[in-house]
């Protein structure tokens, strides 16, 4: 079995409001393995978007460590956690974050801005990312010509077009009807699947943890094994 991509180790994450301190997340360890599709579940406040945004290099840990591709994410430096996050993490929201004024093609561009690539190179990548997930015709929409669905695969086509170590999904199907939702979970599969990517989803919803391979339960910060103990 290779090294794991992603290695949690006894992860703890404090919050101070005032007086009072909370934990969020309680010496989680965990690993995730390249090519894997896992889906994170638990009720609000379980700990599940904070892991994620750990994970993620959004936020950092009060203790323990989060590896990736044997990278300490705890250790770097603002500039080079930006840097960091830019190379290695394709993010998917429950809210779009599309610019309404760019068009779908100038959304997805938008990380590669920030790359040393020519203008030529860009259009390639933009290009396959939007064939990918369906849109290679809808690249001169404006968002407002779309449906959230067709938003919400944009943002999925501008997170994949670095080709990312991880795609990061939190919560991203709870603006859209069940038919749009059901399209988004089938397209993160299918890239899963057949373009290997990895996968770490958030979700409070069942139905769309069984589009993932594997189901991590999190309860007032602590990790849950099957029968719904703290492991």
């Amino acid at each position: 079995m290779p090294e794991p991509i992603v290695q949690i180790r006894e992860l703890t994450k404090f919050y101070r409001h005032g007086e009072i301190e909370v934990t969020a997340l309680d010496c989680v360890s965990l690993d995730i393995h390249a090519g894997e599709f896992v889906a994170l579940m638990g009720p609000s406040g379980s700990g599940k978007s904070t892991l994620l945004h750990i994970i993620a290099g959004l936020d950092q840990a009060t203790t323990g460590d989060c590896i990736v591709r044997g990278v300490n994410v705890g250790n770097l430096s603002e500039t080079e956690l930006a840097d960091w996050r830019n190379t290695h993490v394709g993010f998917v929201f429950q809210t779009f974050n599309l610019i309404p004024v760019l068009t779908a093609f100038e959304n997805v561009e938008l990380p590669l801005l920030l790359a040393k690539l020519s203008a030529g190179e860009r259009r390639e990548h933009v290009t396959a990312a939007l064939e990918l997930v369906g849109l290679g015709d809808r690249s001169k929409h404006l968002p407002r010509q779309m449906s959230g669905g067709q938003e919400q695969r944009v943002a999925i086509a501008r997170a994949l077009v670095t080709d990312p170590t991880l795609v990061v999904a939190d919560e991203p199907t709870g603006n859209l009807d069940a038919h749009s939702a059901q399209e988004v979970l089938t397209l993160l599969q299918t890239l899963n699947r057949q373009a290997g990517k990895t996968i770490i989803l958030v979700t409070h919803d069942p139905k769309a943890a069984a589009f993932a391979q594997r189901t991590i339960h999190l309860e007032k910060g602590q990790l849950l094994n099957g029968n719904g103990q703290s492991l």
